[in-house]
């Protein structure tokens, strides 16, 4: 008996959860049928695979050997799969690309213009989180992804395409929103509400206040910008959120941008993949489009006149 290449994607969708259980789940295999695969797989190698400690299960040394090798067979994979869909154009093929969640209106349009330019391609759009979308590229699982700037030791190879301004929004009858350049001092006694710890768009705050020796306070946490976005329209305090995602609402005038001092904050949006990847034909085309494109015909509208919505006004008196 050989090894498969099936017991190499169990080896690794367990070490991915850390559960047979979770692993089954995720494979739509029973968990008997799980244990039983890793457990020939130990019988070819003669060595155990995992350990257990507790509730949780751990790989040895020698699985940690074989889950390197697993994934260098199943990029190689990958890459024969690419280089032979290179002979066949863009007459077909598969893309999935990971966006962060704040890149999420941005990623949406750009693969539809990327699907009015390859029909034929069948594409697929993952919006998670940051932490979720490095996962999705260390083990190969998005050819691409949109993001802000990654973090180091990933293996990962980035290219900037697109500024990404974070600005301060309010709803458009809040008490500021008509002042102009903003103390930090006065903003940071507002109610903060910011994404989650794990958030480039949080760190991006953090940082920001750490650097003007001030104080980061958060009244809120969201893990979406849109529950961001629905807590400052109705008055829970103040966001900070990607221009992208609130240009329907500036124009509509749900909500306003404030003016604080030192923002928007000036970040880029990143093209991002492996550094090992070699892009199929679809994966490149789309790339291609994003360094093109992206910039000229996406950038938001940091002009737009706010709409704000007139204060109530209260009953006239009734004449007698």
């Amino acid at each position: 008996m050989k090894i498969t290449l099936r017991q190499l994607e169990i080896l690794q969708a367990v070490a991915r959860t850390g559960s047979f259980s979770r692993a089954s789940e995720a494979l739509h295999l029973t968990q008997p049928a799980v244990s039983m695969q890793i457990k020939q797989l130990e019988h070819l190698l003669d060595m155990p695979l995992f350990e257990h400690s507790g509730k949780k299960i751990r790989l040895t040394e020698a699985g940690n050997e074989t889950l390197r090798s697993a994934q260098y067979v199943f990029r190689e994979l990958t890459n024969l799969e690419q280089s032979l869909a290179n002979l066949k154009g863009l007459k077909g093929g598969v893309l999935t690309v990971s966006a962060v969640s704040t890149a999420s209106v941005l990623a949406a349009r750009l693969m539809a213009m990327f699907r009015s330019q390859n029909p034929q391609v069948r594409i697929s759009l993952n919006v998670i989180n940051r932490e979720t979308l490095l996962k999705h590229l260390t083990e190969n699982i998005s050819d691409l992804a949109l993001m802000g700037a990654p973090p180091e030791g990933y293996h990962l190879s980035a290219t900037p395409f697109m500024e990404n301004p974070l600005v301060i929004i309010a709803s458009a009858h809040h008490p500021l929103a008509r002042k102009k350049r903003i103390p930090l001092a006065r903003l940071i006694k507002e109610p903060l509400v910011v994404r989650e710890p794990a958030s480039g768009t949080r760190r991006a705050l953090e940082n920001f206040l750490l650097d003007q020796h001030l104080p980061f306070r958060p009244a809120m946490e969201m893990n979406k910008n849109e529950a961001i976005k629905q807590a400052a329209e109705v008055g829970l305090g103040v966001g900070l959120v990607s221009l992208h995602t609130v240009q329907a609402e500036l124009a509509s005038g749900q909500l306003c941008v404030l003016d604080v001092e030192g923002f928007p904050l000036k970040r880029q949006w990143y093209l991002v993949q492996r550094e090992d990847k070699r892009l199929s034909p679809a994966a490149q085309a789309f790339a291609d489009l994003v360094l093109d494109q992206a910039s000229k015909v996406l950038a938001p509208q940091s002009n737009i006149k706010t709409r704000r919505k007139p204060d109530p006004v209260a009953p006239s008196p009734e004449v007698r």
